[in-house]
């Protein structure tokens, strides 16, 4: 009989491609039996071999998600009933004891560092920030002792729970590849850069505009969801008449309508806390997901991704702030095509051989394996 699996998310979507693509049908692909509990008002359906079971409830702020919509995921919990239960947010730490006590298996999966988020999170008032992480710090920490293995995306979150959790596995968010899809070919000729993702200042779309008011006759595709008053600021920029924003896109449109019709993509990510500000991380799949499209990248000047490009001679780093070296590095691969093709067949064929999901897939397994056989 097979193992059954529950994961569960209070946040993300039912079709998060973490969540949903890689680990839930990874593990369902290698004969277990999923199931996965979400916050929404969709009914509950079978797809992929995956069983998605919905609360039928979605709360419209952060403070009812944790209040009420964690206690509300423990009577289906009860239901699934099911031998491991994988948790997805930090809010659904307080779910380890109630699931322990009742003989579960339990692995929380850190998709961010969140200690190292908390403390700068917009939403909670700033006097309280500092009480919050110090609360969370020591909560974590008892949590985390009580699981029985955790999944992390950074090196400092796998370094933190080693000393606490008797199995940590680092598991990347890594493209899923399909080895037969190619970009189109004609792309470098269009003088199109192209970013897809969160529409967000963290983002530096403000330096990138401002370097296309510089270089003058370069497009720059942009897709995303984005907060009307960060829209505005970026409307007003000088830069913005060579922009075209393309909204929100899923992912398939994402490569039939930015990646297959730019010349470089870029990815410049600000130095923050997430990423220990100059130190980077490799869970960030927009990197990735540039190389995996065949274009060159140009990208923040971050240690761990610097590694990968210069080994890899995929693309440019540079300092997000510093418009003179955007400028330079766009003009760079503008006026040599034929590089700039090289790094991007380059960075394909890396994320093909080495940065893509089967890879992690292995990983996750292995831990499940260790977990399953300690508890056994």
């Amino acid at each position: 009989m097979s193992i059954k699996i529950c994961h569960v998310t209070s946040v993300h979507s039912r079709y998060d491609v973490r969540i949903f693509k890689k680990e839930c049908i990874s593990l369902n692909k290698h004969g277990f039996d999923v199931s996965l509990l979400v916050n929404d008002t969709i009914p509950s359906e079978l797809i992929d071999g995956i069983k998605i079971v919905s609360t039928g409830r979605i709360d419209d702020n952060k403070w009812k998600r944790i209040f009420i919509g964690v206690p509300r995921m423990r009577r289906e919990l009860i239901q699934i009933d099911a031998r491991v239960y994988h948790l997805h947010d930090p809010e659904l730490l307080t779910l380890v004891r109630f699931l322990k006590r009742k003989g579960k298996i339990v692995i929380f999966d850190s998709h961010e560092d969140y200690l190292s988020t908390v403390g700068v999170k917009e939403w909670i008032p700033k006097f309280f920030r500092k009480i919050i992480r110090n609360f969370y710090e020591y909560y974590e920490r008892r949590t985390i002792k009580l699981c029985d293995g955790a999944v992390v995306c950074y090196h400092w979150t796998a370094e933190r729970f080693s000393e606490i959790c008797r199995q940590v596995q680092m598991v990347l968010n890594f493209p899923i590849v399909n080895n037969g899809w190619k970009i189109k070919q004609n792309d470098f000729a269009s003088r199109s850069l192209c970013f897809a993702g969160g529409i967000s200042r963290q983002w530096c779309h403000h330096e990138i505009v401002k370097a296309l008011g510089i270089i003058g006759d370069a497009t720059y595709k942009a897709a995303g969801k984005v907060s009307d008053d960060y829209l505005n600021e970026l409307q007003n920029l000088s830069g913005w008449d060579q922009v075209q924003f393309f909204g929100k896109l899923n992912h398939n449109e994402v490569y039939s309508k930015i990646y297959s019709n730019s010349y470089i993509g870029v990815v410049l990510l600000d130095y923050i806390p997430q990423c220990k500000f100059t130190v980077g991380n490799l869970s960030n799949t927009k990197f990735f997901e540039v190389m995996y499209a065949g274009l060159p990248i140009i990208c923040t000047d971050f240690d761990l991704w610097k590694e990968i490009v210069d080994q890899e001679n995929c693309g440019i780093c540079v300092n997000p702030h510093d418009i003179e070296q955007i400028v330079s590095a766009i003009n760079y691969l503008l006026d040599n095509p034929e590089i700039a093709k090289q790094m991007g067949e380059n960075g394909r064929n890396a994320v093909l051989n080495k940065y893509n999901w089967s890879t992690e897939e292995k990983k996750l397994l292995a831990l499940y394996e260790r977990v399953l056989n300690q508890t056994s």
